[in-house]
């Protein structure tokens, strides 16, 4: 495909997250890179970095860091990851209403200046989150994607390769549902080179590894103490930024706004989608058991619990 000019990719938010982004889409030469914060020099210096790694690494791609918005006129793909993560004696309900507020105030920014963009949501709670983006962009919904289950699906691929000892490359996993607790591993699509790992490992161990994806976010917080995941966060969403810069049509699973779809409607929710230029260009509905049908319905009412909090605050 004939490329007239680079893309240019806009990052909101240049915390740990935001940064990656920046670095991995650089380094794959996806576009030029706007890292945007609200905090003075935090992005100049950064963007500076980054662009003094290119020779090192060598990208040739421009980033550039700003503290004003008009500087990501025109992007073509906005990737959100600002917020603020929950604290001591802060309620779900709080940081809802105070991400919720940063999240509007970013949307409105973004329809006004990068009317045409993609927008990848980062932001946490993610699916809630989404949903609010939508609803604040006015964008075609497959306009507007949520990236939390390629994340999950990469841990879980990670996990299973570490038990088996075999190459990371050569495991492929599904997880769909929200982003979190509730979200829903599918072990009968998870392969290894095409062999399904009900007949490499004992269902003990992939009851396990189902466990350990759904806390494995948390797994990283205690381990670091003073903050959360942030190198495969970054790579999930620059994997989406790919998909869609070079109109992949790959499979990948995302937060999609759903019209039917497993039962489910007017909610964004994890679900195989074909990723192209176009953003979202379909949903895929997978067979799946019951049991996981039902535990699907279950994320679905926690994130509409949510989408109603933000109802309460009066964000929606």
């Amino acid at each position: 495909m004939a490329i007239k000019e680079r893309l240019k990719i806009a990052c909101i938010g240049a915390g740990n997250v935001g940064a990656a982004v920046a670095q991995y889409c650089a380094e794959m030469e996806l576009g030029n890179v706007v890292l945007f914060d609200v905090v003075e020099g935090m992005p100049q210096g950064k963007a500076l970095d980054l662009t003094e790694a290119g020779p090192t690494r060598g990208y040739s791609s421009r980033v550039v860091g700003t503290n004003d918005y008009k500087d990501i006129v025109g992007a073509d793909i906005c990737v959100i990851t600002a917020g603020l993560p929950r604290k001591p004696g802060m309620t779900r309900l709080d940081l809802l209403e105070k991400n919720g507020r940063i999240m509007t105030d970013i949307c409105e920014k973004i329809r006004d200046y990068a009317p045409d963009a993609t927008v990848i949501v980062v932001t946490n709670p993610l699916d809630v989150m989404v949903y609010l983006a939508q609803k604040v962009l006015g964008f075609k919904p497959r306009r507007v994607i949520g990236m939390a289950g390629i994340l999950d699906s990469s841990r879980m691929r990670a996990f299973v390769a570490m038990e088996l000892g075999v190459s990371l490359r050569n495991v492929h996993t599904m997880v769909l549902g929200s982003h979190g607790d509730a979200m829903v591993p599918l072990p009968e699509y998870t392969t290894v080179s095409g062999i399904p790992i009900t007949k490499l490992m004992p269902e003990a161990m992939i009851d396990t590894i189902v466990q350990r994806t759904r806390q494995g976010g948390g797994e990283i917080v205690k381990l670091l103490k003073t903050g959360s995941a942030f190198y495969a966060p970054g790579a999930s969403a620059a994997r989406m930024v790919e998909a869609i810069a070079r109109d992949e049509k790959c499979v990948l699973p995302c937060a999609a706004h759903l019209t039917g779809q497993y039962g489910l409607q007017d909610i964004y929710m994890g679900v195989p989608c074909i990723l192209g230029r176009k953003g979202v260009e379909n949903v895929l509905e997978l067979t799946i058991s019951e049991e996981n049908r039902a535990s699907l319905h279950a994320s679905a009412g926690e994130v509409r619990e949510g989408i109603g909090g933000l109802k309460q605050v009066g964000l929606l």
